[in-house]
């Protein structure tokens, strides 16, 4: 867990592409779920700002 921080704050592309994938996921559960409208109204940036996070930290070192 210490090692995943620490990647985060020196911008190392392993812990910041794994926050942004989950970002992804969380974006199309919302998507998905049937309960909440406001989750719902929400996924599409949530989608979106995941996407973009992956393209950026792509270029990132390792």
């Amino acid at each position: 867990m210490t090692r995943f921080f620490n990647g985060l704050l020196h911008f190392r592309r392993s812990a910041w592409e794994m926050l942004a994938s989950v970002l992804i996921a969380a974006g199309v559960v919302m998507l998905m779920q049937p309960f909440a409208l406001a989750l719902y109204s929400w996924s599409f940036v949530v989608t979106l700002l995941g996407t973009v996070m992956f393209i950026i930290v792509s270029h990132f070192p390792e």
